[in-house]
């Protein structure tokens, strides 16, 4: 873990203008600065970014966030890998928290590869352009096969010779250890003599989501019956297959941006289209999809479009593992290349507006197409269509979610029809899997609770959604412009004894948050920055905008969105001096938790009319006559300080 102090070293030198405008152009505009949004096309900018605020909002697609989250979506980082890129930019020496011995071996073997890839990536390289052999024998391939030397170099592709151990010769010279350079896959030994493992063939680097190069995919170039076309990085502490798609470094913005992933099977036809323009494509290597390769895709898109070789091999690698894209959410599409074809080859064959034509005319339904195969396999075999039938209701199934409900029936519908049975009968046999699959995870969470209650000895309790919560919070705008307004002027001064924190915790006290707040999440807020204030750490905005909890990060973004501004040409129209926000703090203040204590008692007035309702005593009837006229006098006059009139 990266420590505390590391952190806030990073968060002290960020300057969200200078990050946001490493990846677009930004033009000053009064207090902000103005640009054409990287998440989604525009003509016209509407991507703004406030650098006194330190967050970022597009008013064309609605996204916002501060520098880390800008990161995260824009290069697909996880928090922590935004938080190294940073450092990497800011010459921040990363330390480490104190970890397990287990963690740190694990992380140094980590560091060790990632280095030993990175001296390889760049030595293959190096043979490919500008060795005698390399040049004769893998670039002049290369080109033949149509790749030009700047999407070469893009790839960073590579070749090593066919000589016994020239890298292995030139790592260990650099005083790499063997047992990592083993590790990695790159060098063998047999009888105690080290020597290359990719001889004689053009190198494809597999980088991670930095960048980062996790091992290498190796092409053969001479016809060998015996040796392999491919051979693949071992799995090891970086380079773990099934969790990674080739290209997606170089693929991720344009996924982004298409709002569709293209996937293929081979690394050169990830290249291939590439350089023909087409940026939004991804490889599997040829295996099946992985639960951990489609949660890869769906943090870019939900919509996923499979172009594989038309042949029969082609169709089984298509269909292979795609129940699991169902079960996260995912639109799928087929399509595929004419028999002969492989998206590298067609591509060249007929350039990227033909075959994007030929994409968009050609996507099947995944669904639809998957029946229709499994029918003409079936042929006339009423045995063989009883099982395709039960074979795509189990396929339907697994469109289970509630925001998929709508896509699910239209399934049943269109399928009943192709298989010519009743859409009831579908339905109901839809419904047997789905229960089948509730009653063996009720099976599984009953048996994990029971084994938690008799080893931890803790009980499982169920979990409220707080989306759900939220639809029944209809004053949360008031909620949160009162802790807006602590997060921008509570260290300011209230009085010469107290500041504005001082003041609002005073005025609301521990015991009365839950009675005055609705959502959770704004008293998580309030808790961490009264623990904050009286730890003597200033919890100012920025605090909360990098905190580690993205949950919080997130809700402080909205909490200090953006507000209208007053417009620099405003003096040439008025006359005198227009208060500011900053002036007119104390006014804010004041009204914002006067808001929340006049919500609250009318929430009081309403308990107390309805209890006046029931009672039938008449006693404790003109108690809660009482009641309510003090209640509505306080009513009164908080409203008379808010500067309002209450209509009758």
């Amino acid at each position: 873990m990266i420590s505390q102090d590391s952190i806030q070293q990073i968060l002290s030198r960020i300057d969200i203008v200078e990050i946001v405008g490493s990846f677009i152009k930004l033009k000053k505009r009064g207090a902000n600065y103005l640009g054409l949004c990287p998440f989604h096309n525009e003509k016209t900018p509407s991507f703004t970014v406030s650098p006194a605020k330190e967050i970022y909002k597009c008013f064309g697609c609605g996204r916002s966030g501060n520098s880390i989250g800008f990161l995260m979506e824009a290069e697909k980082y996880s928090y922590v890998e935004a938080l190294r890129w940073l450092a990497a930019k800011y010459n921040v020496e990363i330390e480490e928290s104190e970890t397990s011995p287990e963690y740190k071996l694990q992380q140094q073997a980590a560091d060790s590869l990632y280095i030993i890839n990175s001296f390889a990536q760049k030595y293959f390289t190096e043979a490919l352009l500008n060795s005698e052999e390399g040049q004769d024998i893998a670039l002049s391939y290369l080109k033949e096969r149509g790749f030009r030397e700047e999407i070469i170099t893009k790839f960073q592709l590579g070749y090593n010779s066919e000589a016994k151990d020239g890298f292995t010769k030139a790592a260990l010279a650099a005083q790499y250890s063997l047992a990592y350079l083993q590790k990695t896959g790159l060098v063998n030994v047999r009888d105690d003599n080290a020597y290359d493992n990719y001889r004689g063939r053009i190198i494809f680097p597999i980088h991670n989501q930095s960048g980062k190069v996790l091992g290498f995919g190796a092409r053969i170039i001479k016809k060998n019956d015996k040796a392999p076309k491919y051979i693949n990085s071992p799995e090891n502490e970086i380079y773990v297959k099934s969790k990674l798609l080739y290209g997606s470094y170089f693929a991720r913005q344009a996924i982004d941006k298409a709002d569709e992933c293209l996937l293929v099977e081979g690394y050169t036809d990830v290249v291939s289209l590439h350089q023909a323009g087409i940026e939004n494509v991804v490889a599997s290597g040829g295996t099946s999809l992985t639960p951990d390769q489609l949660r890869l895709i769906k943090k870019y898109t939900n919509n996923l479009t499979i172009i594989y070789d038309g042949d029969s091999a082609g169709i089984k690698a298509a269909l292979r593992g795609l129940d699991l894209a169902l079960e996260e959410s995912l639109n799928v599409k087929l399509v595929l290349i004419p028999d002969g074809e492989d998206p590298d080859s067609y591509v060249n064959k007929v350039g990227s507006a033909e075959f994007i034509s030929f994409v968009n005319q050609n996507k099947k339904d995944f669904i639809l197409f998957q029946l229709g195969i499994a029918l003409k396999d079936a042929g006339n075999d009423n045995t063989k269509k009883s099982i395709v039938v039960n074979q795509i209701a189990e396929t339907i199934s697994k469109i289970n979610k509630t925001e998929d409900f709508t896509k699910q029936q239209d399934y049943i519908k269109q399928c009943s029809e192709i298989l010519k049975i009743e859409e009831s009968g579908l339905h109901a046999l839809v419904n047997k899997f789905i229960r089948e699959k509730v009653n063996k995870d009720e099976t599984r969470v009953s048996r994990d609770q029971k084994f938690a209650e008799e080893n931890i000895g803790t009980k499982q309790h169920p979990v409220i959604d707080q989306d759900v919560t939220a639809l029944f919070n209809k004053d949360e705008s008031h909620e949160q412009a009162m802790i807006r307004s602590l997060l921008e002027f509570g260290l300011k001064d209230w009085t010469d004894e107290q500041k504005v924190a001082d003041y609002m915790f005073k005025e609301i006290e521990e015991n009365q948050l839950e009675e005055l707040i609705d959502n959770k999440e704004l008293i998580q807020i309030l808790h961490t920055y009264k623990a904050w204030y009286e730890a003597g750490i200033e919890p100012t905005a920025k605090n909360f905008l990098y905190h580690e909890n993205l949950s919080m990060s997130s809700l402080v973004v909205s909490i200090m969105d953006f507000n209208y501004e007053i417009s620099t040409n405003w003096k040439t129209h008025f006359e005198g001096h227009i208060a500011t926000r900053e002036e007119l703090f104390a006014e804010e203040v004041f009204s914002t938790l006067n808001y929340l204590k006049l919500r609250k008692i009318k929430r009081l007035i309403d308990e107390n009319q309805r209890d006046l309702e029931k009672s039938t005593v008449a006693e404790d009837q003109m108690l809660l006559v009482q009641t309510h006229q003090h209640l509505k006098q306080m009513e009164i006059e908080l409203t008379r300080q808010l500067g309002t009139v209450i209509f009758r």
